[in-house]
């Protein structure tokens, strides 16, 4: 078993028992994601640490979405919820990069390939997601990328 999801299911037992609603229901619904995941396709499997991130961090994307739903739609209450089951599993995912780091990434890439036009995004995205590796999430790397690219 993957010591990240054995790590949430400790802490699923700490929050029972705590009693922290908030965390055992997140929790709860992280665990059964990565459950669906093993049980997906042809032969049930044991996933490894990085594809738990990787569900993980689809989670947190999906918490980050509805909260701004829920806030557009004047649901405060039900907005703030989605934010704070969004933090409760950030803490979970490697910390992201910080605007500077992102940045030299990217211009390593581009210095790297050699490209300097729109027409070479999807190479420079598959690099410098490779580098990045869940640091960042995909749509501030597609923002930067499409800025650098467009800029040279």
């Amino acid at each position: 078993m993957s010591t990240l999801k054995e790590r949430l299911r400790d802490d699923l037992t700490g929050a029972m028992r705590a009693r922290d609603e908030l965390r055992l229901s997140t929790l709860r619904l992280a665990l059964a994601a990565v459950k669906d995941a093993e049980v997906a396709g042809d032969t049930a499997r044991e996933l490894g640490d990085a594809e738990v991130e990787k569900i993980l961090a689809r989670e947190v994307r999906k918490r980050r979405e509805a909260a701004e739903a829920f806030a557009a739609a004047g649901r405060a209450e039900q907005s703030s919820r989605e934010q704070a089951e969004g933090e409760v599993l950030a803490a979970y995912l490697p910390s992201q990069l910080g605007d500077e780091e992102l940045r030299d990434i990217v211009d390593s890439v581009l210095a790297e390939l050699g490209v300097t036009d729109l027409k070479a995004m999807g190479q420079v995205m598959k690099a410098t997601q490779a580098r990045v590796a869940g640091r960042a999430d995909g749509k501030r790397v597609s923002e930067l990328v499409r800025a650098r690219l467009s800029a040279s």
